[in-house]
């Protein structure tokens, strides 16, 4: 099917008058809208689901990092006197 093209089942006079930037404002002020890999949304259906994932995992990461004292994941350096 040609992208540029209305499916059939659409007809343009049942989608009533456009508005230019509709919801440009909204959306520039910082909705970040991703892909997520099949098995991601399989397993995380909802936004709530996807955030609630994501929010934990970024806690843990951050108490590990307090744990260790080093988030980098790189060694020490070592000083030498």
């Amino acid at each position: 099917m040609n992208k540029d093209k209305m499916r059939a089942e659409y007809r343009r006079a049942d989608l009533g008058k456009g508005m230019r930037g509709k919801y440009f404002k909204r959306y520039s002020k910082g909705t970040n809208l991703v892909l997520l890999d099949d098995k991601v949304a399989e397993a995380f259906p909802t936004t709530e689901a996807v955030n609630e994932a994501l929010l934990s995992l970024l806690a843990l990461t951050e108490k590990t990092a307090r744990i260790t004292g080093r988030s980098s994941g790189r060694p020490a350096k070592q000083h030498t006197a």
